[in-house]
């Protein structure tokens, strides 16, 4: 069960002073985050670093109540990097499901089948190392680093982001990609000690998660609702392009699913025949199968048969 919400942290902020600092965030941020953080399996100690890499990897686009299941079937059925590794990619593809760009599923498995090879089946603590590996960029790596290891490292997912953009920098979203600014200024406010540093990672991507969303913010509820730059300068509205949901209706990537949830289905090769079935358009068809093939998530044989990846 949650714990009670704390009343929001109400010492005095002057907006002519400037933003807040690092130090004056850090600790209401974190005695939320003490008193709030959701129980998620990848936060348990029993999840390992592997567990809170396969997270990392579904979380990517994907909302928590969507993940949870796929995460848990995943962990049973393969608990260490090795036992992914050892399966053809397809498989992996398989266990996917609709947890939507299954890129990431390849990805995972090859970063899998590397942590085997060059490091004996154990996720590597070093940052570097989780940088090298493949599928892993720079958010994953610092997540992993941060998460896993509890080292120092600057996390920046979209809810980090947001929630600095507006606590800090005084405006309602940030960019739509990572700027240089953004990692200054996510350094500049990560606490010296690395206990610190990897709570204030996970407290401040929670606070972005529940409390200070991208629509419907709840400032009431927010720690540091009293120090936020943008709240006290009145919440003012977006200034830059319009931003735009994600459609997926009529899309490739609605066609792309079908024909990928015909072949999770499927025991065996599927002649294209019964791919045909699943959208009406052929020309948007074709070029979905054949985004697909080019991605390595699904294998032409020949006579017009297709499978998920063995290789």
């Amino acid at each position: 069960m949650t714990a009670p919400t704390k009343p929001p942290h109400t010492s005095p902020a002057d907006p002519a002073s400037g933003p807040p600092s690092g130090e004056s965030l850090h600790s209401p941020v974190i005695d939320w985050f003490d008193e709030n953080a959701r129980d998620l399996p990848w936060r348990r100690p029993e999840a390992g670093a592997w567990g809170v890499m396969v997270s990392e990897f579904m979380l990517q686009q994907t909302p928590v109540n969507r993940v949870l299941p796929v995460y848990e079937q995943w962990l049973a059925r393969w608990p260490r990097p090795a036992d992914l590794a050892k399966e053809a990619p397809g498989e992996a593809v398989r266990a996917w499901g609709r947890l939507g760009y299954p890129r990431r599923a390849l990805r995972l498995h090859g970063a899998a089948v590397a942590i085997t090879e060059r490091h004996g089946g154990d996720v590597p603590a070093d940052h570097a190392q989780l940088l090298a590996l493949p599928g892993i960029g720079e958010y994953t790596a610092a997540a992993v680093a941060s998460f896993a290891y509890g080292q120092r490292h600057p996390v920046l997912d979209t809810n980090v982001r947001r929630v600095f953009a507006r606590a800090v920098t005084g405006v309602q979203y940030p960019p739509n990609a990572t700027t240089a600014a953004e990692r200054k200024l996510a350094r500049a406010l990560l606490p010296e000690d690395e206990p610190t540093a990897a709570r204030w990672a996970a407290a401040s991507m929670e606070l972005g998660a529940l409390v200070c969303t991208a629509k419907s913010e709840s400032c009431h509820r927010c720690p540091i609702a009293a120090q936020c730059a943008w709240r006290l300068a009145g919440k003012p509205e977006h200034d830059g392009p319009p931003r735009r949901g994600q459609t997926y209706a009529g899309t490739d990537r609605q066609v792309r699913g079908r024909l990928l949830a015909v072949l999770r289905e499927a025991h065996g090769p599927v002649p294209q025949s019964a791919l045909d079935q699943v959208w009406h358009e052929p020309v948007q068809r074709a070029r979905a199968l054949d985004g697909l093939v080019a991605d390595g998530l699904v294998e032409p044989l020949a006579d017009g048969l297709y499978r998920l990846p063995l290789t």
